[in-house]
């Protein structure tokens, strides 16, 4: 049976010489690969309380979605600046290659609320560390991360856990 880092296809060179891109739209449009990679990020929260998914733009949004339907709960977005009607509040964090900013509408945790922070890959972790701090802004109690893929060569992992989150990923892949 093929496990779900066999699903993923890696994609030389892209989007920069030297970058090996771990892409899980493979696994994504496979019924099977996708089902067993939202059951496997599903179950080490079996039996706990979690009241929203947090999905990181863009792939976990589709994770993020598949797991709070499975769940029985609601999904909350954190996107780029600019992508979220309404009132927001932002957090800016930095990429290899620059700065960004992540928004979160003000009002969609509220104080104590369980969260399952959601994506598809953990690379630095400033993506990921930028939406526990917007969570936590709001009050929300992040329960754990949770990941398809680790690059643990880039640090993201032991980011994460520095700042005492839990990090739960299905696969590792070595190299940038």
């Amino acid at each position: 049976m093929k496990s779900v880092k066999g699903y993923i296809r890696t994609i030389v060179d892209f989007p920069h010489e030297g970058i090996l891109f771990r892409d899980v739209t493979t696994l994504f449009s496979d019924t099977r690969g996708f089902r067993m990679a939202v059951d496997q990020m599903l179950h080490p929260y079996a039996g706990q309380r979690i009241d929203k998914v947090v999905g990181l733009e863009a792939r976990g949004f589709i994770l993020g979605g598949a797991i709070a339907h499975q769940l029985g709960t609601g999904f909350v977005p954190i996107r780029k600046k600019g992508k979220l009607p309404g009132a927001t509040i932002s957090q800016q964090y930095t990429l290899e290659y620059g700065e960004a900013v992540m928004e979160l509408h003000d009002d969609a945790i509220e104080a104590g609320e369980k969260i399952l922070l959601v994506d598809d890959l953990l690379a630095t972790g400033g993506t990921a560390e930028a939406g526990i701090k917007l969570v936590e802004r709001l009050g929300g109690q992040i329960i754990s991360c949770s990941f398809i893929i680790d690059l643990p060569d880039l640090g993201g992992r032991n980011k994460l856990q520095a700042l005492g989150m839990d990090v739960q990923v299905l696969c590792e892949f070595e190299g940038l």
